[in-house]
């Protein structure tokens, strides 16, 4: 993954309107067991990518507070309630007003970026945008 930041990141540039601003760019947290285990959090690589080429600070504003299981054995309803109250907003940083830009690797059911875009918002944050390298079809799973 890492050799391919850079490259996944210019796709992820290119579906990003020029017209929209954000004043932060925000990954989508890993546990740190799992950051741990994995060396890295992907979504955070192409988030650092993206907050340098639109010139915008990357905050690390959300914090994944319990270790959820793999997204990929769960059904619909089973994403929503494993991720629910897993991210919280950091404490002490200034989102109040703040239009912020999300980033996570895949997308399937959203789960995960609607758990995250629901603590920034707590946090204050104005708007929050999700851009995502990759987003599965779901309508064509049963094929």
């Amino acid at each position: 993954m890492k050799p391919l930041a850079r490259p996944l990141a210019d796709f992820l540039l290119r579906a990003l309107s020029v017209d929209e601003a954000y004043d932060v760019v925000v990954p989508v947290p890993l546990h740190w067991k799992k950051k741990w285990q994995r060396g890295f959090n992907q979504a955070e690589v192409l988030a650092r990518h993206v907050s340098r080429k639109r010139n915008l600070p990357l905050v690390q504003a959300l914090r994944r507070r319990k270790a959820t299981e793999a997204q990929a054995t769960q059904s619909v309803a089973g994403r929503r309630r494993n991720v629910a109250g897993a991210f919280t907003s950091m404490p002490g940083l200034a989102l109040a007003g703040k239009r912020v830009l999300l980033i996570d690797d895949v997308m399937t059911t959203g789960a995960t970026a609607s758990a995250c875009a629901a603590a920034l918002k707590r946090g204050g944050a104005k708007s929050v945008s999700l851009l995502t390298l990759a987003r599965v079809d779901r309508r064509h799973a049963a094929d």
